[in-house]
């Protein structure tokens, strides 16, 4: 399974929305990115994906995006060969 990295916040609804999905999905380890609590990850968020929002998730090398974009690639079948590599 790809290795799975999320920027993220505590108290974020769409994160852990996100996360419930990925975990349903077969994902035990989820690297998270808890930029509240990293600032400097926050701009470093924002370099690698050019966006401000989080969640932003990673599958491998390939920039998912949020949670919309998520539950998107889930519903038209590419969320678990993404994962499978």
């Amino acid at each position: 399974m790809q290795k799975v990295v999320m920027y993220s916040k505590d108290y974020c609804p769409y994160c852990a929305r996100a996360e419930a999905l990925l975990r349903q999905r077969g994902v035990t380890d989820i690297e998270k990115i808890q930029i509240d609590r990293e600032p400097a990850q926050r701009d470093a968020m924002i370099e690698r994906t050019g966006r401000r929002t989080v969640p932003q998730i990673f599958i491998g090398d390939t920039h998912v995006g949020g949670c919309d974009d998520l539950q998107a690639l889930d519903r038209a079948g590419g969320l678990l060969p993404l994962l499978n590599g």
